[in-house]
């Protein structure tokens, strides 16, 4: 049977990644360091045969997308099904913040509760999962014996994993989510199947890195 390489990346840093603070569907961009990790992969994904890019529409996505269509020569095509998972009113505050404010819902939120719903708009982590598989399919099936790219988040990058390894939402997680991570899946009408995960080796040169942290 045929089946369509994916290549899977967790957009690059973000200041609100360095101070835990959640993101969802608000518009913020790459810092510096961010900006080297998208280059750093678009650097290592250069000699790759891609059919495809796609990407989540905010701009943390799409600049780290764009990185990898100017090395690739594949145009980026945004696509808002694969958006991080939208947070509600808790987007712009972090954990501590919630917890603080909010306990019981913080608690829905640690447990991992699969139909618990952030106040104000949010989505579940039940109907995150059926966002991002009817995408996965919806995209991947054009593409059956290609290689395309999905560019998108965090969020997203933990339910491709867990759709590929057949895991509980509510699972513990054990496996990274490193910003600019190179994964690797198979798709086929029955399903994801894990090929490689969590690829940084692109990120170890630290000169250029070190030298935006100083």
């Amino acid at each position: 049977m045929q089946a369509t390489r994916i290549i899977a990346i967790r957009h690059g840093e973000t200041a609100w990644n360095v101070d835990a603070r959640i993101q969802g569907h608000l518009d913020i961009p790459l810092n510096d360091i961010g900006l080297w990790q998208a280059e750093r992969a678009g650097a290592a994904l250069a000699d790759e045969r891609l059919d495809a890019i796609y990407s989540s529409d905010l701009q943390r996505a799409l600049s780290t997308a764009q990185a990898v269509g100017q090395t690739t020569g594949c145009p980026v095509q945004p696509d808002a099904g694969l958006r991080e998972r939208c947070f509600g009113s808790f987007e712009g505050r972090t954990f501590k913040e919630v917890e603080a404010e909010q306990p019981e819902q913080a608690l829905r939120w640690r447990k991992r509760d699969p139909d618990f719903v952030p106040d104000g708009g949010g989505e579940s982590l039940a109907m995150l999962r059926s966002r991002i598989q009817h995408t996965v399919d919806r995209l991947a099936s054009q593409h059956m014996g290609g290689q395309i790219a999905l560019v998108a988040h965090g969020g997203v990058m933990d339910m491709l994993y867990r759709l590929a390894t057949r895991q509980d939402l509510q699972a513990p997680r054990t496996w990274e989510l490193h910003n600019a991570a190179i994964n690797r899946l198979l798709w086929t009408p029955e399903g994801l199947t894990l090929v490689g995960w969590g690829d940084v080796a692109h990120l170890q040169g630290q000169g250029v890195r070190d030298e935006l942290l100083s």
